[in-house]
């Protein structure tokens, strides 16, 4: 049934386990640590946790060169330690997800090792290989400035092999059936043990066909989406794909599938690279047009929606001039842009550490169509250490206080130290002193979240975006049910009043600000007129009077 779909209004945070609690005090944050904590998740509002790779690997790409599917890495503890931490969480309600990297395993993955040792090895052909080094073996880098090529040269295995990404990750060949079964094999196996999905890593990589001989536009094997939705179904009704596709609109449907049988879920990155150049322009027009010409799914399909993740805020949909508003704003030095197309800072110095710019860009977030996406800390703003080397000054430890190593260890020296100084330290942003300020950014966290789970509109409903007269306000309403709200947000730091229609007849002369509880009452042209402040946003309950007389009859 459509009501069962519990991604549609859930609230997912995103975390590594090697940076959010040690417990054992080796410097390494571990499933302990982790289950310790689900109780703050609980308080904030969380319904799903979201997890970066967490197999055995060496470690050179932050778990995603993985080195075993089936296993635990021993830094962050045991299989069991795991079972243990799903446990906990579906006690307290929460959902599981994991990510899958399916895409390439790390070159000291024992598949790859047999691979490269024989020919003849059965698992040679899982990987791909060309006899001479083909044509295009600089087209296609992922990580320009830092990857040369997508091919390289083994000397062992005497041959070249394909990687999308670092040398060190070579490609899986997902067109052989060999490494699909194997791949429904990694999926059931993680079900059992406690999970509820995935989020896919570089689905357009997994599914794009492999080869010396492919060049060009690339040649999806959308098939392959199905086969991974039809295992889960089977397996585990309400189990999920996310997937983390960077696509253009036209293409949504592919992921989707006309009859909802593929991906569950998708990032909407042509959202999140737009709602960064309104913050940047105040312009709202590009934001509407990007929700516009995404809405195209199917009703049991959910867009995922987020401003900062684990990666560079990739700006390669805008245009060139959008792209440049955006790093001027944002990110204006060198050491701030990545890989030629993105920013690499966390949000709150993003946004230079402005807490109505915060509190605005968050409001956004939880009132676009879809299901937001929270990343560890920046429920209390933390910051970034631009010292550290491409994405991993956005990684730091998880800062809980203002003790030694800011409450993340007992270790003098963790693997990866939180922040020691400036305005973003562990001893000014920490979650201990924001739980007992009440106006901190922690506190306000928790009251938006709880308030967005009760509008499940912006879940489930459709949108229209409303004419305000004015380019820098957003004004979305959600119809749900025979239930609408109404979000509005200014872009622009200067205080505005904004006239407006709700968008349909007789059923907005009375709106409710469910963040304040005031009242707005349309005027006898059926219009509205609200003072909105600068970075300002409201969330009004359209007809919200009769709304809370019909709920207190129920």
């Amino acid at each position: 049934m459509i009501e069962d779909l519990w991604y549609k209004n859930a609230v997912i945070y995103c975390l590594s386990v090697g940076s959010f609690m040690d417990a054992n005090g080796d410097g390494i944050g571990d499933f302990e640590g982790l289950e310790r904590r689900l109780d703050y998740l609980l308080g904030l509002g969380v319904t799903a946790i979201w997890l970066h790779p967490f197999q055995p690997s060496p470690g050179r790409d932050h778990g995603y060169d993985v080195a075993d599917y089936y296993g635990v890495d021993p830094r962050y503890g045991t299989l069991g330690d795991f079972v243990a931490f799903t446990h906990a969480a579906k006690q307290r309600g929460m959902r599981v997800l994991i990510d899958l990297v399916v895409n390439h395993t790390s070159d000291q993955h024992p598949w790859f090792k047999a691979a490269r040792s024989d020919p003849d090895a059965p698992t040679r052909d899982w990987y791909v290989w060309s006899k001479t080094k083909p044509a295009n073996a600089h087209e296609g880098v992922v990580f320009p400035g830092v990857q040369k090529s997508t091919w390289t040269y083994d000397k062992e295995a005497k041959a070249w092999y394909f990687h999308r990404f670092y040398d060190f990750q070579p490609d899986l060949n997902t067109a052989n059936p060999h490494v699909q079964a194997e791949i429904l094999k990694i999926m059931g196996f993680w079900i059992q043990l406690g999970v509820s999905g995935f989020r896919m890593d570089a689905v357009p990589f997994v599914i794009a066909e492999k080869g010396p001989e492919v060049s060009g536009e690339p040649r999806e094997q959308f098939e392959l989406l199905r086969l991974f939705r039809e295992f889960l179904q089977w397996r585990q009704g309400d189990a999920i794909i996310l997937a983390e596709a960077n696509v253009l609109p036209r293409q949504d449907l592919d992921y989707f599938g006309d009859d909802a049988d593929r991906m569950h879920m998708m990032f909407n990155f042509q959202v999140n690279q737009a709602l960064f150049y309104a913050l940047a322009s105040a312009d709202a027009r590009p934001l509407v047009k990007a929700l516009q010409k995404t809405w195209n799914r199917p009703p049991s399909a959910q867009w995922a929606i987020f401003l900062r993740n684990h990666d560079e805020l990739d700006l390669g949909r805008l245009t060139e001039k959008q792209r440049q508003t955006v790093f001027q704003a944002f990110g204006p030095e060198p050491e701030m842009q990545l890989y030629d197309r993105g920013i690499r800072r966390r949000l709150a110095p993003m946004l230079g550490g402005d807490r109505r710019r915060i509190e605005l860009a968050y409001s956004l977030m939880f009132t676009l169509p879809g299901t937001p996406v929270l990343r560890y800390g920046d429920e209390i703003g933390m910051g970034d250490d631009l010292s550290l080397p491409e994405r991993d000054c956005a990684r730091t430890p998880m800062q809980w206080s203002h003790e030694p190593q800011g409450g993340f260890s007992l270790n003098d020296r963790p693997e990866s130290p939180p922040i020691h100084e400036g305005p973003y330290a562990f001893s000014h942003v920490n979650a201990a002193a924001q739980r007992c300020a009440p106006e901190s950014l922690l506190n306000w966290m928790e009251r938006i979240i709880r308030m967005r789970k009760e509008v499940p509109e912006i879940g489930w409903g459709d949108f229209t975006a409303l004419d305000t007269g004015d380019t820098g306000i957003l004004a979305l309403r959600y119809d749900w049910r025979n239930n609408a709200v109404l979000c509005l947000h200014n872009l622009s730091p200067e205080p505005k009043e904004i006239t407006f229609a709700t968008g349909l007849d007789g059923d907005g002369r009375n709106l409710i600000d469910l963040l304040t509880g005031q009242r707005s009452l349309a005027n006898d042209d059926g219009c509205h007129r609200v003072l909105m402040e600068g970075y300002g946003y409201r969330w009004f309950r359209v007809g919200g009077l009769d709304y809370l007389l019909r709920r207190s009859e129920i």
